[in-house]
């Protein structure tokens, strides 16, 4: 199997994730709250589930990818360094005025998705000197008992950047995303890599049974837990698909990385103009989210504006911890309308970028973004 197709399968996935994510940060902005007993509230929200799973999954896969193409251990430990710092940089300026449109960087602070994959690469440059075995079986170990990091004392406030053991913003740094289990995510996506590398039918045969076992795994003990807890007299599917993100539980992780795993034997095969368009947004990840946070925002406003005569920035200063006041609120038919223009823009550019980018390999600093 060419190295070509192998990326193939991954930018595929990698944008169809970003697509669902773009739903969920237009669902931010448009005052619509995350989930709830509707159900086409709640599967707006529950879509957007396999987002992070399968950024920080896919992101351990293509730094094993990127490994083999340098075939330098240690030139792939320090580009995952250079990256991961840069990320975190990122994290802390640029995206986080294009979430807020807020300059007053001391009144509030995110440690979001950005930041938690640039200090996760920034481990991972260290990890990858173990043994591979080591780092993929690690990793599965880390997402089974990841809990065991929420025993510390309440009072180690810094330990809420790796797990959260109390409501504390560390150094004034609202952390909406942990560094564990995420990092064991990745390192279970780099060992992920060199399955990808198999014979194609032994590759499909694993991807299937790997995923399929998640699945199972997610729907016998989903089931049994959503049968304990009917506090509150929640829906079933509620109660069995509503699993905890913030940090992710052990059924998150098998109910979106399971699917993932099935889906990637398909994704090789994928063609047409559909999996060409998710092709363009996963091969420029990182553009692409930039570029996202900036539109959906700057849309917002110009829709408020249009249904209310005030852009309602105000309720954005601290995006995205945000929200509008019940009476402000969009329909969820206006929430996807003004997704499918973003996605629109949002093609053109990330076509456009993906183009400069191969057409001008001797800008090195184009692989940080």
């Amino acid at each position: 199997m060419s190295a070509l197709t192998r990326i193939r399968s991954i930018d595929l996935l990698r944008g169809a994730v970003m697509v669902l994510m773009a739903i969920d940060h237009v669902r931010v902005y448009s005052g619509i709250p995350a989930g709830g007993p509707d159900p086409a509230v709640f599967f707006t929200r529950w879509v957007t589930h396999f987002c992070v799973s399968g950024f920080v999954f896919f992101a351990g896969t293509s730094a094993y990818l990127y490994g083999q193409k340098l075939g330098d251990r240690g030139a792939l430990s320090r580009f995952l360094l250079a990256r991961g710092l840069w990320l975190v940089i990122l994290e802390l300026t640029v995206l986080r005025i294009f979430w807020a449109f807020n300059l007053r960087l001391t009144e509030f602070m995110l440690a979001g998705v950005i930041w938690m994959l640039g200090w996760c690469m920034v481990l991972l440059a260290v990890i990858i000197r173990l043994p591979f075995r080591a780092i993929w079986v690690a990793g599965l170990v880390v997402m089974a008992v990841h809990p065991v990091f929420g025993l510390v004392p309440a009072g180690w406030t810094w330990w809420n950047f790796l797990y959260p053991v109390s409501e504390d913003a560390p150094l004034g740094i609202n952390v909406l995303y942990v560094l564990v289990p995420w990092i064991g995510v990745m390192m279970a996506g780099y060992g992920f890599g060199a399955l990808l590398r198999m014979e194609p039918g032994r590759r499909d045969r694993l991807c299937w049974w790997i995923g399929g076992v998640a699945i199972g795994l997610f729907f016998v003990i989903g089931t049994i837990v959503a049968s304990l807890h009917r506090d509150g007299g929640q829906p079933y599917f509620v109660r069995l698909l509503g699993q905890q993100k913030y940090p992710p539980s052990q059924l998150y992780l098998l109910m979106t990385l399971g699917p993932l795993i099935v889906l990637t034997p398909y994704a090789e095969r994928a063609r047409g103009w559909f999996a060409e368009v998710l092709s363009v947004f996963g091969r420029a990840p990182l553009f692409y989210y930039i570029l996202h946070i900036l539109v959906i925002h700057s849309a917002a406003l110009l829709v408020n504006f249009i249904r209310v005569g005030d852009s309602l920035q105000g309720h954005y200063r601290t995006a995205p911890f945000c929200g509008l006041p019940e009476g402000l609120r969009w329909h969820l038919p206006l929430l996807y309308g003004v997704f499918f223009v973003v996605e629109v823009l949002l093609y053109f550019a990330c076509r456009w970028y993906g183009r400069y980018k191969a057409g001008h390999p001797e800008k090195r600093w184009l692989r940080y973004l």
